[in-house]
């Protein structure tokens, strides 16, 4: 009986790459790229997204990747949500939020409705005019936006978020280019991008685009992501504000970069 249960164990682990559809080499890739891109997320408020999706959609097709990137930060959404939700600036993240999420399901069907090639072709450029994005100048001192800006950030953060699992670069560029202090920058984005990973997860599930598979690696993918995510919030206090900014625009033109090297090969 102690050699069957033995067994048994054993098949479950080799079955386990075959559940998630990975190889072991492939995971450990996979794990490393989440971990990094947590580790950007912690440190800078965003980013994870835009470098994990054009990461994963080397090992996976870009649609799946998109899901599976949702579905992480849906699950390190709740981690130091309290806090982020105290730092942030409610008068303008409470309404992008709510509008991203209601515009997240027209990204997601538009991803559904095209092909890998378009999608992969969409990403990267959503990516490198993320970080195009930064170079504009900042506001003057006081600036407060509008009904307009704030409306538009939210609908196009949405929309990319369902597309591309990208709801960055429309709030990126609206709260950077504010003279406001990098911790109410940051959580902001991370209470937004908390809102739009539900609305995400809750779409892709009615489109039938979430599979059991991604959410099974997703959990399997959250011990890097929360170790990455830890050590970048840890390090963000100390770093100061010109030098957080200059990360900002690095890790977006590395993430432009790959997605576009990605698309040429």
């Amino acid at each position: 009986m102690a050699c069957q249960d033995g067994s048994e164990s054993r098949d479950k682990v080799i079955d386990l790459p075959h559940l998630v559809d990975l190889g072991p080499l492939t995971f450990a890739a996979a794990a490393a790229m989440t971990f990094g891109a947590a580790l950007v997320r912690g440190l800078t408020g965003f980013g994870m997204a835009i470098i994990l999706v054009p990461l994963l959609g080397m090992i996976v097709t870009p649609g799946e990747a998109v899901v599976l990137g949702i579905i992480l930060q849906l699950l390190i959404g709740p981690v130091g949500l309290r806090r982020i939700m105290a730092d942030g600036d409610r008068q303008s993240a409470v309404p992008i939020a709510l509008l991203a999420m209601l515009a997240t399901p027209i990204g997601m069907i538009a991803l559904k409705a095209v092909t890998p090639d378009v999608a992969r072709l969409l990403i990267a450029a959503v990516a490198i005019g993320a970080f195009l994005i930064l170079f504009l100048p900042q506001h003057p001192d006081g600036h407060r936006p509008g009904p307009v800006a704030i409306g538009l950030t939210g609908l196009s953060s949405g929309i990319l978020t369902g597309f591309a699992a990208m709801p960055g670069p429309p709030v990126v560029p609206f709260y950077l280019r504010q003279r406001i202090a990098p911790a109410v920058a940051r959580a902001s984005m991370m209470t937004i991008f908390f809102a739009t990973a539900i609305a995400g997860t809750l779409a892709s599930l009615w489109l039938g685009l979430a599979t059991h598979k991604l959410f099974v690696l997703a959990v399997l993918l959250f011990v890097p992501m929360w170790i990455g995510d830890h050590l970048g919030t840890r390090a963000f206090g100390r770093v100061p504000d010109h030098i957080w900014r200059s990360i900002v625009a690095i890790m977006l033109g590395a993430a432009g970069l790959s997605a576009l090297l990605r698309l040429l090969n």
